[in-house]
């Protein structure tokens, strides 16, 4: 079985110990993560400003890296998500349109392989801090990744769970939404940090390093303590993995 990790623009440049993370915690189920080096961005930027040529090209060699893999998984719902909107780009194309299908079918975010594919909920993690939690809009509404991740942190020993009031609210980054619509974006994020503020939680965890990034950014212009992670990364540490 040849599982392939896609590491996604985000997690590639600024957060690698993410990827690590995932490596890690794998290869202890047995998994060895194959890296297609090939891999480049997933296309969304472009698809969600509306140039579909330039997201096809991206789509293109994201298709060709992950031809001959048996599963692909990504630390990101966006990316993962963008994936299922492949056989759009390409219906005119019957070729492409099939590659675009059978990526989607064997692409998973990365708690949806753990405990849907793997079987795991219980990594043998410990991590006795307060931690609240993220949905991001494209893992949780597009995935429909909601059950798992509360599945691995309800088993992590000494972890005591806050919900986060209105946590189904969008952060506010929405990728090119933050730079065309600043005002709003960093209004959004404002408030969702108000909330995580309400928790008085020690960690904010999520599952998607683009939405992470722009609420710990708003995190650190307060001066608030709260520390940010992956879920993959909480789990590695909790598992004396990191």
């Amino acid at each position: 079985m040849k599982v392939s990790l896609f590491i996604t623009c985000l997690s590639d440049a600024f957060y690698p110990r993410v990827g690590e993370a995932m490596v890690r915690l794998l290869a202890r189920y047995g998994v060895r993560l194959d890296f297609p080096t090939v891999q480049t961005c997933c296309g969304q930027p472009a698809f969600n400003s509306g140039y579909w040529e330039e997201a096809r090209d991206s789509a293109r060699t994201i298709l060709e890296a992950f031809e001959d893999s048996d599963f692909v998984i990504s630390p990101s719902g966006s990316c993962t998500g963008m994936i299922h909107h492949y056989p759009k780009l390409f219906e005119n194309d019957p070729v492409m349109l099939e590659k675009a299908k059978k990526l989607q079918a064997k692409s998973y975010e990365f708690t949806q392989f753990l405990v849907n594919v793997l079987g795991v909920t219980d990594v043998g993690a410990s991590f006795p801090h307060k931690v609240t939690y993220h949905p991001s809009c494209h893992g949780s509404r597009l995935l429909g990744v909601k059950d798992e991740p509360m599945e691995l942190m309800k088993r992590v020993k000494g972890l005591e769970f806050v919900p986060l009031p209105f946590a189904e609210d969008c952060c506010g980054f929405g990728g090119t939404f933050a730079v065309k619509m600043a005002d709003i974006s960093g209004a959004m994020v404002s408030e969702k940090v108000d909330h995580v503020k309400e928790t008085e939680a020690e960690v904010l965890v999520g599952l998607d390093m683009a939405c992470l990034m722009n609420i710990a950014g708003n995190l650190r212009f307060r001066g608030e303590p709260v520390r940010v992670m992956h879920l993959a990364e909480l789990l590695a540490e909790g598992a004396k993995l990191a």
